[in-house]
């Protein structure tokens, strides 16, 4: 059975134009998103003053592209404010400094108060290099029946909202145009508050290797702003993102290059740049504060084989801290304690002759096995980075309890006018499972670069330029040695 995936890999097109009225988000799984809109915009030629109200808590100014999509008409941004300080209590007490107003009692009387200091500090969320900045507010001051008073003596009671304040966070703009006319405008932005990540949930069945993988995508929203029959897109790969405050060309070339989706089959595949985009089929509202799961992939009857690996050289990196490499292969005893724990692995292909081929976006992965009673438990959990299709992939699960291992040096010789050394290392691996196993026993040449084995007991497969693994099968309640010699020069 073939995967059923639910959400299309898809190159940005002309989603703007087909679908006008409904917002747009890219979201990237670094907690920031690109935001898409359309503005009604109904200029008179010259200035007009516009404001815009449905927007995020965390939008980045500089990142703002306001644009008429059809290129009939030139809208000049003269000037653009961004008001990211919605009404509250003491941002309210602040715009009645120095005036009288009413404190309600906990007994419901009132009292006459002057409000001296309101203790509102503004928040700057990032300074001018893009961290964020903490300002403590201060504490109030109020003048009651001629005496002053550190903190409020009563709930104040405002006579009216002021001028000065907004409700919501506010773009104001200053535009300039050559012509008179009404058009919708596209908006793009940059916001942060909005991330996702991807879930995998592996079931495997009481015995043997072949698995059922489902995948969830999880959208979390923390903008401040709920968006309404959204399309939806999440960016998967490892993008380069500026501080905050500083991602104005980003955002153009987000903006521009990201406006627009082809036409295609319902599911299709497809890159963007270095990265992968997945669009949710359907249309969704994300709310703020929400966090919303979609089912992004199902498969059934993938080979996924269990392996174990025996890594036995177990070295303390903080012993080696600041050692040269000369000093540290010159160690007498260095990669000679043994660590008895097996790895127990899981390793699939991400192939569509595997019932995969998809490019997986990261994510953390859960594991869970059918037990005789029919009820699944969890064996184990771990992550994985972006992969793509037809590599594969292999994921530490946890160590065996029944498969143990012992790795110890026999003998050690340095020929100190040779520049070289010889070192021979037995390793035994004991399996008291009732059935077989196969084990892949992995050994580092660490002491050189150069190196030979000039003896051993067991066929070996050289991984890289200082690795090799002795792949070897241990019988029920059996236990396999493994020797070898490696010289070594330099």
């Amino acid at each position: 059975m073939n995967a059923r995936f639910v959400l299309i890999l898809a190159f940005c097109g002309s989603l703007y134009a087909q679908q006008a009225p409904q917002p747009s988000l890219t979201i990237y799984n670094q907690d920031f998103a690109v935001v898409r809109q359309e503005v009604p915009l109904d200029l008179k030629s010259g200035e007009t003053l516009i404001n815009m109200n449905e927007i995020t808590m965390h939008l980045e100014p500089d990142s703002v592209i306001l644009r008429d999509p059809t290129g009939k008409h030139a809208v000049n941004v003269l000037e653009q404010n961004y008001r990211a300080d919605p009404v509250s209590q003491i941002s309210l007490l602040s715009l009645y400094e120095g005036r009288t107003i009413d404190f309600e009692l906990p007994d419901h009387s009132t009292v006459k108060g002057k409000v001296i200091r309101s203790g509102y500090v503004r928040p700057d969320y990032f300074n001018i290099n893009g961290s964020q900045n903490y300002i403590a507010p201060e504490e109030p001051i109020i003048e009651v029946a001629g005496q002053l008073r550190f903190g409020l003596p009563g709930t104040p009671i405002f006579p009216d909202l002021t001028a000065e304040t907004i409700l919501k966070p506010r773009l104001e703009w200053l535009l300039a145009t050559d012509k008179a006319g009404k058009f919708p405008a596209e908006l793009s932005y940059v916001t942060g508050g909005m991330s996702w990540q991807a879930d995998y949930n592996i079931i495997a069945p009481e015995k043997g290797d072949v698995v059922d993988i489902v995948g969830w995508i999880t959208m979390d929203n923390r903008t401040g702003r709920t968006f309404e029959n959204a399309r939806i897109k999440l960016m998967a790969g490892d993008v380069n993102k500026i501080q905050p405050g500083m991602a104005k060309a980003y955002a153009m070339r987000a903006g521009g290059a990201m406006a627009a989706d082809m036409v295609g089959p319902p599911v299709t595949e497809k890159a963007f740049d270095e990265y992968h985009l997945y669009t949710l089929e359907r249309s969704t509202t994300l709310r703020d504060r929400e966090t919303k799961q979609v089912e992004f992939i199902r498969a059934a009857g993938v080979a996924a084989k269990q392996v174990y690996v025996y890594d036995g050289a177990k070295i303390d990196p903080n012993r080696y801290n600041g050692w040269n490499w000369e000093n540290i292969r010159n160690d007498h005893s260095y990669g000679t304690e043994s660590n008895p724990k097996i790895w127990v692995m899981r390793e699939f292909v991400n192939s569509q002759a595997n019932h995969l081929g998809m490019p997986l976006p990261k994510g953390r992965v859960r594991f869970y096995r059918h037990n005789d009673d029919g009820q699944v438990e969890f064996t184990g959990e771990n992550s994985i980075d972006h992969t793509p299709k037809d590599e594969t992939i292999r994921i530490y699960t946890g160590n065996a309890f029944d498969v143990s291992g012992e790795r110890r040096r026999t003998n050690y010789v340095v020929e100190t006018n040779k520049s070289a050394a010889t070192e021979t290392f037995e390793i035994k691996v004991r399996n008291h499972k009732k059935e077989a196993v196969e084990v892949r026993v992995v050994e580092h040449l660490y002491r050189g670069r150069n190196w030979e084995l000039t003896a051993k007991s067991d066929d070996y497969r050289k991984k890289d330029s200082q690795t090799i693994e002795f792949p070897v099968t241990i019988a029920p309640d059996g236990e396999k040695t493994i020797t070898y010699s490696a010289h070594y020069t330099w």
